[in-house]
């Protein structure tokens, strides 16, 4: 059987041309070397995988290179690598001091490679301090460390630092290309971007991660071995799922989740899954940031196609409460039910009972068209059309004449009946509720002729009686508040305007919101269909309420003085 070298060995870069995805680093180390400006300690940090430690060996075989070395020559006797993590005290620090004053027998330099440089002791890093600082000539130090701040200011300021960043989707991708390119394996786009992605920026773990699959799948690497064989969810998951919630199908969205559960996966990974693909939808509704959406050739076309059937109103909805039970997930003693809800909420931003119907008609062409009934828009009526013919024509008022005396007959506002399919109300939404309330304001918007309204004369006496009853009827209902509201002042008439002063704009607020139905009452009451309300706020009404106890005993001081005799004689308290 021969000997198996995983790919993250076998494919090691052994130039700076063959990293990936740290062009800056590798560029500045070249330089550097080229004109012979090369500090004598360096410091490399990053993320796991992300070639640290393969850009010291290979800037450690550059500086020991002459030109006429063979390109198989390692200066394994000019290269030394210490494991910080096993050999971090005290005296291993101080051996390595006593080695650095001999020079190198071969090259130039001697480099010292130190890996998990933050694993060192205090002392040690105080042991290292003058060495680092002050090293001989032919020595170079190169510490590597993926956590820069446990390691000490003083090594910190005696370093020059080099900052490596996590490898690309993109970059990640197109190197496992190269890599299935050399092994002859025959891998689908969508399959190497799932294990990039994976991967999480560090390419050892791509590499790994690559040779796993490759040994489930064997020379042909397809989209769904690799989702098998990682578990993970693949993108068809989240275009379903998005499918389901833009059709308003809450059950077979559950019935997924379910299918989701028992599979093994998470439902915290499931629902900040399906953020992301909102996100990735997002971006594709705008040409200038595509770019931004790291996925495969196929894959990017089925966003872009998914994205047309999306607005950007939904979109937004749809993150925000992705978002929220993301965070609310880890507190959440029912993590399942608070996706579940979440999910029925997604399904119900198009959805509120019945279909949204973008043309706000009272009642729908729909309703009519099965039926075969052709509706006929209304319109404001003509005087000289009989009350026959027209079903939203007034009855006529007898005019006076002199000398005979004729009452006139108070005339009823017109009702119109509209036999409308009853509408259902939603139970996941409270808006489907408000859009009830106003559909059935709209529904009292009739068509009238006002020139045939009444318009009796009014006195103060007959308004303050009719606005009596219709307060003592709020209070009948057990509508406390508005009935209080309605004590605080009486209108006083002037003309048809009926004005009304309070003390603050809350009680304007409420009293206009129930405006239509007491400006119904006391019109159809006292026969004056132009009467108009004005509410107006004035602070220093205020005053003459009496809210504190010290108030209200100066009130009834007004009223009767000898209270405060009778206070004074039995030495009474307020």
């Amino acid at each position: 059987m021969e000997h198996f070298v995983v790919s993250a060995r076998k494919y090691r870069p052994q130039t700076f041309k063959d990293v990936v995805g740290q062009q800056a680093i590798t560029n500045t180390l070249l330089n550097a070397i080229e004109n012979n400006h090369l500090a004598q300690a360096l410091l490399f940090t990053g993320p796991r995988g992300v070639g640290k430690t393969t850009c010291a060996r290979i800037l450690a075989k550059m500086i020991n290179s002459d030109g006429n070395t063979s390109e198989d020559e390692d200066f394994a006797f000019n290269i030394f690598e210490l494991d910080a993590a096993s050999n971090n005290s005290v005296d291993d620090i101080r051996s390595l001091t006593d080695q650095v004053r001999i020079p190198p027998q071969v090259g130039k330099y001697k480099v010292y490679i130190i890996d998990e440089v933050h694993m060192l002791s205090q002392a040690a890093f105080n042991a290292f301090l003058k060495t680092l600082e002050e090293p001989p000539k032919h020595c170079i130090f190169i510490l590597a460390t993926t956590e820069k701040h446990k390691i000490i200011p003083t090594i910190l300021s005696r370093c020059q630092i080099f900052d490596f960043k996590r490898i690309t989707v993109t970059d990640a991708k197109n190197y496992l290309k190269y890599i299935a390119k050399e092994q002859g394996i025959d891998a689908e786009d969508d399959a190497l971007h799932i294990i990039a992605q994976k991967a999480d920026g560090a390419m050892r773990d791509a590499l790994s991660i690559f040779d796993r699959v490759v040994s489930f799948s064997g020379k042909n690497l397809t989209r769904q071995a690799v989702t098998e064989n990682l578990n993970v969810l693949d993108y068809e998951t989240y275009f379903t799922s998005t499918d389901f919630i833009l059709q308003n199908k809450i059950p077979d969205l559950l019935i997924q989740f379910n299918t989701i559960l028992s599979k093994g996966f998470d439902g915290h990974h499931y629902i900040a899954g399906l953020a992301s693909h909102f996100r990735d939808l997002m971006v594709c509704k705008n040409p200038a940031t595509i770019p931004l959406l790291e996925v495969g050739e196929d894959t990017s076309l089925k966003y872009m196609e998914q994205s047309q059937k999306t607005t950007h109103t939904f979109l937004m909805e749809g993150i925000r409460l992705a978002n929220d039970c993301d965070l609310k997930y880890k507190t959440s003693k029912n993590q399942r039910l608070l996706v579940e809800l979440t999910l029925m909420q997604l399904a119900s931003i198009t959805f509120d009972g019945e279909k949204k119907n973008l043309k706000h008609f009272i009642i729908p062409p729909s309703y009519f068209k099965a039926r075969g009934i052709t509706p006929i828009p209304v319109t404001k009526p003509k005087t000289d059309v009989k009350p026959s013919e027209n079903p939203v024509a007034t009855k006529p008022i007898v005019a006076k004449k002199e000398p005979v005396s004729v009452v006139a007959e108070p005339v009823a506002i017109p009702k119109i009946s509209i036999n409308q399919p009853k509408k259902s109300t939603s139970g996941l939404s409270l808006k489907s509720i408000r859009e009830k309330k106003e559909h059935q304001l709209r529904q009292m918007e009739v068509v009238i002729d006002e020139e045939n309204l009444p318009k009796e004369p009014v006195t103060q006496e007959a308004l303050s009686e009719a606005w009596k009853l219709y307060t003592d009827q709020m209070d009948k209902k057990g509508e406390k508040i508005m009935a209080s509201i309605l004590q605080m002042d009486h209108p006083k008439l002037e003309g048809t305007t009926l004005y009304l002063t309070y003390s603050n704009n809350t009680n304007k607020i409420e009293l206009e919101r129930a405006e239509f139905p007491l400006m119904a009452f006391l019109k159809k009451k006292l026969l004056n269909y132009d009467l108009k309300l004005d509410i107006t706020v004035n602070e220093e009404v205020a005053k003459k309420y009496a809210f504190t106890p010290i108030e209200k005993y100066e009130k009834l001081k007004e009223k009767n003085p000898n209270i405060e005799v009778l206070r004074q004689m039995f030495g009474l308290d307020i």
